[in-house]
Order: C-alpha cells, then sequence, then structure tokens
C-alpha cells in the first residue's frame, strides 16, 4: 500500500510539473521613464499633465520613473522596472541593443525644425575661442555630457575631437560629466570654463524666460555647432503586451494633432516637455547615430594605426550605410 500511494504521489508530481506554468496577469500599470535634469517636484509639474492624459486615455495606472542619468532609464528598462520612456539617441540604441527596446515613436521640435545641433559653450568676453579649446595642454576645465548623451558626449566625440585624435581627458586638466542644462549653468555661473550644450536645451530655456535662464542665456558664447541629430527616440520594451502597446500608440499618435480646443490644449502641454506631436518611428530611426558611432570608431582606429579595428569598424560603417541606402525615398 505504502508502494502504491507514493506511485500515486510521484504520478501526480509528475503531471502537475507537466503543466505549462500559468500567465501572469496582466498589469494595469505603466512606468514611464523620464530622465531627471531638475528636482522631481519642477519635472512633475512639467511632466504630470502628460502622464495624467496618458492614464486617462488608456485606463491604464501611469507611474513616473525619474532617472539620475540615461543608463538609470536603460537599465530600468531592462529589468522591467519601467515599460517605455524618452530616450536620447545613443542611450535609445544602448536600450534597443541591452534592453530589449523598441523605438516607436519620435519627438518633434515645437517650432516644427526637424532636428538639433550639440553645440560648445563659453562665457561672452572669456577669450575662449575653439582653436584656444583645442590647443589643449590640460589647462582648462571642460564639462561634457552622459556617457549616453548624443549631443553632449558622442557628437563633440564623432565630428570635433576625433578626427583631429584628441582623446578630452587627456586634453582637459578635467572632464565633468553633467547634463546639458547643469553644464549651461556652470559656464553661466563661472564653474567651468567651457562645456558642452544642445540647441534643444538652449531653446528650452529660453522658453521658460525666467530671469535667471534670461541671464543665463544673455551671457554664454557658442564656439562649435555640430551637423544636425535627429530628434529623440520613444522607445519601450518589446515584449509588452501588445494590448498596452496598441493603448499608447493610440494616444500617443493622436496626442496634440488637430486644431480642435482639445488638441490646442494638448500641444500647450506638449511644449512644456519640449515637443511637438510624436511622430512614428522604429528602430530605423537610429541609424544615424549607428552611423556616428562608427565613424567614430574609424577615426580612432586610424589614429591608432590599428588595420583590424579599422577593417571592423569601416565594415560596421558600411552596413550603416548599407541599411540607409535600403531605406523607402
Amino acid at each position: 500500500m505504502k508502494r502504491i500511494a507514493l506511485a500515486a504521489a510521484f504520478l501526480l508530481a509528475l503531471a502537475a510539473c507537466g503543466k505549462p506554468a500559468e500567465k501572469p496577469a496582466a498589469s494595469n500599470t505603466l512606468t514611464f521613464s523620464i530622465v531627471s535634469t531638475e528636482a522631481t517636484q519642477t519635472q512633475m509639474q512639467e511632466w504630470g499633465p502628460f502622464l495624467k492624459d496618458m492614464e486617462k486615455a488608456t485606463g491604464l495606472t501611469v507611474k513616473p520613473f525619474f532617472g539620475s542619468n540615461y543608463s538609470a532609464l536603460i537599465e530600468a528598462l531592462r529589468f522591467k522596472q519601467s515599460d517605455l520612456g524618452w530616450f536620447t539617441n545613443q542611450s535609445g540604441l544602448e536600450a534597443v541593443r541591452r534592453a530589449g527596446g523598441e523605438v516607436f515613436a519620435r519627438t518633434t521640435h515645437p517650432n516644427g525644425h526637424d532636428g538639433y545641433q550639440g553645440v560648445i559653450i563659453v562665457k561672452k568676453g572669456s577669450g575662449i575661442t575653439l582653436d584656444k579649446l583645442l590647443k589643449c595642454g590640460q589647462t582648462l576645465e571642460f564639462g561634457m555630457g552622459d556617457a549616453k548623451s548624443t549631443s553632449g558626449t558622442l557628437a563633440p566625440n564623432t565630428y570635433l575631437f576625433g578626427p583631429k585624435g584628441i582623446d578630452p581627458v587627456k586634453c582637459f586638466k578635467t572632464v565633468r560629466s553633467a547634463s546639458a542644462e547643469a553644464n549651461l549653468y556652470s559656464v553661466a555661473n563661472g564653474v567651468l570654463p567651457a562645456a558642452t550644450d544642445n540647441t534643444r536645451s538652449m531653446d528650452r530655456l529660453a522658453a521658460i524666460n525666467t530671469d535667471q535662464s534670461k541671464k543665463a542665456l544673455d551671457s554664454l558664447q557658442v564656439i562649435w555647432t555640430s551637423p544636425t541629430i535627429p530628434e529623440d527616440p520613444m522607445v519601450w520594451r518589446a515584449d509588452l503586451d501588445p494590448a498596452v502597446k496598441k493603448k499608447v500608440a493610440d494616444f500617443i499618435f493622436a496626442y496634440g494633432v488637430g486644431d480642435s480646443d482639445e488638441a490646442k490644449r494638448q500641444r500647450a502641454i506638449l511644449e512644456r516637455i519640449q515637443t511637438g506631436p510624436f511622430k512614428h518611428a522604429d528602430n530605423t530611426h537610429l541609424l544615424p547615430v549607428r552611423e556616428m558611432e562608427a565613424t567614430g570608431e574609424v577615426v580612432q582606429a586610424k589614429a591608432k594605426g590599428d588595420p583590424a579595428a579599422l577593417a571592423a569598424a569601416q565594415a560596421k560603417l558600411d552596413q550603416v550605410k548599407k541599411e540607409q541606402a535600403a531605406l523607402p525615398k
């Protein structure tokens, strides 16, 4: 009898092991990632109305995830602590590569301009020119962007420092990493002699139009401007529930569109977070930043005289150009 009971228990356990695992219940909460360039309270004042409208339109509870930098946003997406968010082009590329992300939309400029530029700023009257900055000698402190920043790090490395064989760490006395806004105020307040920023950040401060922002902007001079960088991508987890994706997409692509009073109200909310109505996009949106990345690798390999690295970088660049040529005209 004991053997029979044990055999029955074994069979029941085996049967239980063979049953497919039940799918977890769909979550009614959507977590939206935002890089925090200011105090959380200030960020919520800007983002709160947009997130509230998203919550109302989708029927989901929408929670913000404020990360101190883009690496934090990437890790949050990777470990499913967030579901979607606004990324820079470089951090968006990293989110796709490492965090199971997928580009589904892109921002637009509130004034209709398509794209923005990275810049290097100095204080007016400082006497610092681009030529003086690039003399190096480790005499000046310099501010760059977050490691995943397109305009604050990748663009100047690709288009300015790389082609001239300059390593910023070896060129300057110290290199500080901070947000575009922090860099701007550091230069304006005399904390740093020069730093990277971008035209979107400067436009945003101009729109705020406080005495502090106006004074800061009036005190600055741009000594270098990058080629145009594509607008920022919106990225969600590729494995997000398709039903949730549809709800989000229906909201995103209708928001601020049209001439109704409601659409005008929505566009005013979008302007507070520095975008116009969103446009459809996919991972091909990241091809320009992949080209920048590969171009930088070609420049570095040439500077080091490394034939193997040069061949690999050139192959990477050629592949990107091939994909770009295959896009619909």
